[in-house]
């Protein structure tokens, strides 16, 4: 294990008993929801990882090394930090070598999980192609990861606020599948249907298990995406949703509001223009993503 890395000893457990591990993101702590619905939320998160028979582990850098597995304490200090970082690939040196507080991302957890040999990291909704993309080149980290890092990442889609065609269409360049669960249509975050195909259903953690085990042991480098489509029963309507967010991107770019700092600040006017009912979509997909990853990371093990 690289001396960079410290496992909580609860994960270094899991790891050394053979048990699932599943590991999380830090960003929708420090930066994707507002106090105190941030720890609540990481908190619940955990918990229906271990209701699921697997072990949580929460990825921040901390102290100059990356933690995986956090205290109760330290999800508290993320959730309080006016100035973590949001790191992603590029990001992670720096904060290790400066012992900058930081959060990371889905790219920067899909690294950090596969140095600690953890297969399944679940979050809320992937990065991918901003709205306007082919003229900005605005296109998320997480794409790339996906495309080099043998780690499965379970979502609710592609964040919404995105250009969800362009984003598919990246991810089928590089070679990055994506499984859809319960429905043949990638998700839409805050909605459960896109209305674009996703390239193969599969609804049963152990057939989606056995389609990852068969990717890497044909030696195909790369993640897979797992879509899991938000409750209906917790769901934005699309139409209102989709409304919202031109309005949100408008103000975003008469602000010039540019680079790591959109998506937060799309998250935070979409909850406000939503009255907050947002808010409860994102922690209900989340806390459901987190079961179907455990189921995942089960799967793997048989």
């Amino acid at each position: 294990m690289n001396d960079l890395i410290q496992l909580s000893p609860e994960v270094a457990a899991a790891r050394a008993a053979g048990r699932a591990v599943v590991a999380l993101e830090s960003t929708i702590i420090a930066h994707g929801m507002p106090w105190p619905q941030n720890l609540d939320t990481a908190r619940e998160v955990e918990g229906v990882i271990r209701a699921e028979g697997a072990v949580p582990a929460t990825i921040a850098v901390i102290g100059g090394r990356i933690r995986v597995g956090l205290t109760d304490g330290e999800l508290q200090q993320l959730a309080q930090a006016p100035d973590a970082m949001k790191l992603s690939r590029r990001d992670l040196p720096y904060a290790v070598a400066t012992g900058r507080l930081g959060a990371t991302t889905v790219a920067a957890t899909m690294i950090c999980a596969q140095l600690a040999g953890i297969e399944v990291f679940v979050t809320g909704g992937i990065g991918g192609v901003h709205r306007g993309g082919h003229e900005s080149f605005d296109i998320s980290a997480d794409l790339q990861e996906l495309a080099r890092t043998p780690v499965a990442v379970v979502c609710a889609g592609a964040k919404s606020i995105l250009d969800l065609g362009l984003t598919l269409e990246y991810l089928e360049t590089h070679g990055v599948p994506v499984l859809s669960i319960g429905q043949d249509n990638f998700a839409a975050f805050f909605t459960p249907d896109s209305g674009l195909r996703a390239d193969f259903r599969m609804d049963d953690a152990a057939e989606q298990a056995r389609f990852i085990r068969a990717k890497w042991a044909l030696g195909l480098s790369g993640g897979v995406v797992v879509s899991n489509p938000v409750p209906a029963a917790q769901a934005m309507p699309r139409e209102e949703i989709d409304a919202i967010t031109r309005q949100a991107l408008a103000e975003a770019g008469a602000q010039g509001i540019g680079g790591k700092a959109v998506t937060p600040f799309l998250l935070a006017r979409i909850k406000a223009l939503t009255g907050g009912r947002s808010l409860a979509t994102n922690i209900a997909l989340v806390k459901h993503n987190a079961a179907a990853g455990a189921r995942l990371a089960r799967a793997l093990l048989g």
